[in-house]
């Protein structure tokens, strides 16, 4: 086991600067998952990349897949380098590409969706077409007991608003209404794919977009082949209860390097303050909610969001 601490200990070194690392209990950092906690259930690459996530703060599930990781990388590098990170597809042993030959693959929607305004109802899916927005989903909530005439009535409304535009529109969550209604694509956070009939929503021509927190549900949803993949949440959000601490830009600096052939959406607690840094670590859009809904001037929010990442797409992404 000190063989497996001292290579962990060499990977947590070389990337201290990188802002993977997350605050974790003391406690915490010096076992490995238990589904790894023996020195037989895997290579000492395998354990020490497990044990080093750990120590970093990614969760079990990611410390277990990003051992695997390490341990593909290391293998077909042909040695153990502490400096590298697992970045490419076969690392984590993606499915093959391209993804256009899979029958399973969802249709296609733009490697850049840009701007990505998550919207409360049809009216503000109209006020954002009007704002030219390319990107808009409609996040239908309501305390009340779900009135479905109700929601068909706003996801067909929603729909109409974005008709004759260039504005693309997911519904979230609502799978069937948005079937029904001809809709161009849904969303789902990954506790929707067990209840959602995927098979459906793909012979539908639907887009799929899916919701990922970490490196183990993006690999899952590397399975589902879907449209685009959100990533977050970046920054602490107050709009919904997260399974995970904020990810941070250098962890979402690292997953689009990883997940670059599928259009890559950044989400979570951004405003304009940090659009920019977002749009720098190779994501192709930037959704936000509450720099819109919560402005006092929505539409002038969303020309500054715009110039703002206009002006982050014309500068380098980082390496």
């Amino acid at each position: 086991m000190s063989l497996i601490r001292d290579l962990a200990e060499q990977i947590v070194a070389c990337h201290q600067q990188d802002d993977l690392a997350i605050p974790v209990p003391e406690s915490n950092i010096t076992r490995l998952p238990p589904a790894l906690d023996n020195t037989h259930a895997g290579d000492h690459y395998e354990l020490a990349g497990a044990l080093a996530a750990i120590q970093m703060g990614f969760i079990e599930t990611d410390a277990q897949v990003l051992g695997k990781a390490w341990s593909r990388m290391a293998h077909q590098a042909g040695g153990f380098n502490p400096a590298s990170w697992p970045t490419l597809p076969e690392d984590f042993d993606l499915l093959p590409r391209p993804r256009q030959a899979n029958l399973n693959a969802f249709p296609e929607c733009p490697h850049a969706l840009g701007l990505y305004a998550v919207l409360p109802s049809a009216e503000w899916v109209k006020r954002m077409v009007d704002a030219e927005v390319p990107t808009v989903q409609l996040r239908y909530k309501t305390e009340a007991p779900l009135n479905r005439d109700h929601l068909m009535m706003e996801i067909t409304a929603a729909i109409l608003a974005v008709k004759g535009s260039k504005t693309l529109l997911f519904i979230n969550d609502y799978w069937r209404e948005a079937i029904d209604a001809g809709a161009y694509g849904v969303h789902l956070g990954q506790e929707d794919l067990a209840l959602a009939d995927i098979a459906a929503i793909r012979e539908a021509g639907l887009r799929l977009g899916l919701s990922s927190h970490g490196y183990a549900e993006m690999v899952y949803a590397d399975t589902f082949l879907p449209s685009y993949i959100a990533m977050g949440a970046v920054f602490p959000t107050q709009l919904k209860k997260m399974p995970t601490a904020p990810q941070g830009l250098g962890r979402l600096r690292q997953y689009a390097k990883l997940m670059q052939h599928y259009p890559l959406v950044g989400i979570g607690g951004i405003d304009e303050s940090t659009i920019q840094a977002v749009a720098q670590t190779g994501v192709g859009s930037v959704a936000v909610v509450r720099a819109i809904t919560g402005s006092d001037d929505p539409e002038a929010a969303v020309k500054n969001l715009t110039q703002l990442m206009k002006q982050a797409a014309s500068q380098s992404i980082p390496a």
